[in-house]
């Protein structure tokens, strides 16, 4: 894929708190979430260091770590490529989501705190409120906030870094389940079931709806994946890339 020579990464703030090379890996990783680097386009470092305005050393270390987290791909003598994600890519993450979410809401459902009960309470509120308003943007960012909670009271550091990568790689199709009928609604009272098993200190069931949820969640989204036709070319054209 041929460089794009219109300017579409910003430049840099530096942020004397924080090395160079996770500012720059953080606004790359954001990019590829919200497609402004798209699926199959090759990263060149000159262009990238030109366009964030920093030396190619940071960019250099910036692309290592995405290359682990697995949102880029590096070809021997062909290049650095944002890494595509195919249907069996979403449903591997969201095997291992499942699980995984299963564990924090199980250990959410003993360790929480009378704080972080409430938090998540009234998070919930506030989504509900987004919700008959149709803010979606502010929907969103009270979900990430709810889930950080969850998380947070799962009492496991490891745990929380593993997903929030897991979730990153399929950010990009978020809006895809979010607008999908009845699916925004459904969520919300899966959410509310959760906070109940929390609550009652209940793991056990805590793990159920983890579980039915992550299901729910990856039917919704593979559906409005194959319903929606620019994402339906989107995948054609994976295929397509994996057949060559």
């Amino acid at each position: 894929m041929k460089h794009n020579d219109t300017r579409r990464l910003q430049p840099i703030s530096l942020d004397e708190y924080r090395p160079l090379r996770e500012v720059v890996a953080e606004t790359l990783r954001q990019a590829i979430q919200e497609g402004v680097l798209a699926p199959g386009e090759r990263l060149m470092e000159i262009h990238l260091a030109d366009e964030l305005g920093v030396s190619r050393t940071p960019i250099r270390e910036a692309i290592r770590e995405l290359e682990a987290d697995g949102f880029v791909v590096m070809i021997p003598r062909r290049g650095t490529y944002v890494a595509d994600i195919s249907l069996k890519d979403i449903s591997q993450v969201f095997e291992i989501r499942s699980a995984l979410e299963e564990l924090a809401a199980s250990l959410a459902a003993e360790r929480i705190t009378d704080t972080e009960l409430e938090e998540l309470e009234r998070l919930l509120r506030d989504i509900r409120v987004h919700m008959d308003e149709q803010d979606f943007e502010a929907i969103i960012a009270a979900d990430v906030q709810f889930h950080q909670v969850l998380y947070e009271a799962s009492r496991n550091t490891r745990l929380i870094e593993i997903i929030h990568n897991l979730r990153d790689q399929i950010l990009r199709f978020r809006s895809v389940s979010l607008h999908y009928p009845g699916r925004l609604e459904e969520t919300w009272e899966e959410h509310c079931k959760l906070v109940e098993a929390i609550a009652a200190h209940n793991a056990s069931r805590a793990m159920k709806i983890a579980a039915i949820h992550m299901e729910n969640s990856e039917k919704t989204l593979l559906k409005g994946i194959a319903e929606d036709k620019e994402a339906a070319d989107f995948i054609h054209e994976l295929h397509r890339r994996e057949r060559e």
